[in-house]
């Protein structure tokens, strides 16, 4: 074999290993059988042939094509080269990642695989939440509670300023307290003065005054001390004068010459009260016996007003 035709074979060999590694290191793997399925993405935010397709972090295929469906509002139809292997079922979803460097890759979700998809079916597609989404999402209520605080402030800034005009006039009106209170002190000084001047006079003329009701206060204590005498006096004469009408009389009660004193010394009234009684009693009891004797002769005899009795005693 001459030189010419190594020389040819070893450029067809190098060249055929450089397609075979340059396709391996895309990804291709050419001693295993791929099943080609489609998602269609709004916007696949830069993503190229070739990159990877993941299942739990674990390259199980890889993007084999990507191109433009204009006849669908020019959406991106991404062909995924999958292990024959992998059984997608029908809820199985590709989501479009993008990692913190900027590389794209395909998360596929199996999902159920009661129903599998063929090979060819076009799987749900979805896009992952970027950082700046998440950042959006995260901020979004930090910059409403920022506005909120910003209309608190403000809020409480124009508060400030009410109030700070409301005490400048406040501050105004203590600037003339002092002046005032200085007028009211002098006034009130000369109306103690006179009012101490007026009561000096009042003491001296109440004085001059008690002076000259002093006799008459005298007079009037002497007076009183003779009425109370008075009427002392005229008390104990009535006393005195009932007690002895008292004792005459009970001088006659005990003398024994009238009818009192005779009703308290003598019993024969309580003798004779005694004996009425009995005769009235006596007198019921033949009134009883005997009605003939006082009722006749329209009365009953004793005999009938037994035989009543009998026979009400009988019913009973």
């Amino acid at each position: 074999m001459n030189k010419e035709v190594k020389v040819g074979l070893f450029v067809t060999i190098a060249l055929v290993m450089l397609y075979f590694g340059f396709n391996f290191l895309k990804g291709i793997d050419f001693l295993s059988s791929n099943n080609k399925y489609y998602a269609i993405y709004d916007n696949v935010d830069q993503l190229a042939v070739s990159n990877p397709v993941l299942v739990n972090g674990y390259a199980v295929g890889r993007v084999s094509n990507i191109r433009i469906v204009q006849g669908k509002e020019n959406k991106v139809l991404v062909e995924l080269e999958i292990d024959s292997e992998i059984i997608l079922g029908d809820s199985a979803t590709a989501i479009l990642n993008s990692d913190f460097l900027g590389s794209k890759s395909i998360l596929l979700n199996i999902g159920n695989k009661l129903i599998p998809h063929t090979p060819g079916d076009t799987i749900l597609a979805e896009a992952a939440r970027g950082i700046f989404d998440v950042f959006t999402e995260t901020a979004e209520p930090v910059a409403n509670n920022v506005q909120t605080t910003l209309r608190k402030l403000n809020a409480v800034l124009d508060n400030l300023a009410i109030n700070s005009a409301r005490l400048d006039t406040l501050f105004m009106k203590l600037a003339y307290t002092p002046g005032l209170v200085n007028r009211t002190l002098i006034t009130t000084d000369e109306k103690m003065k006179e009012l101490s001047a007026s009561f000096k006079t009042t003491s001296d003329n109440l004085a001059v005054t008690l002076n000259d009701l002093r006799p008459v206060i005298g007079n009037f204590k002497t007076f009183s001390d003779t009425l109370k005498q008075m009427e002392l006096n005229k008390t104990v004469a009535k006393t005195q004068q009932t007690l002895d009408n008292l004792n005459s009389t009970l001088s006659k009660l005990n003398s024994g010459d009238n009818t009192v004193s005779r009703l308290m010394t003598d019993d024969s009234l309580y003798v004779n009260l005694n004996r009425l009684l009995l005769n009235l009693d006596t007198l019921a009891v033949h009134f009883d016996s005997n009605p003939k004797h006082f009722l006749a002769p329209l009365g009953k005899n004793k005999k009938r007003i037994d035989k009543d009795r009998k026979r009400a005693a009988e019913k009973n």
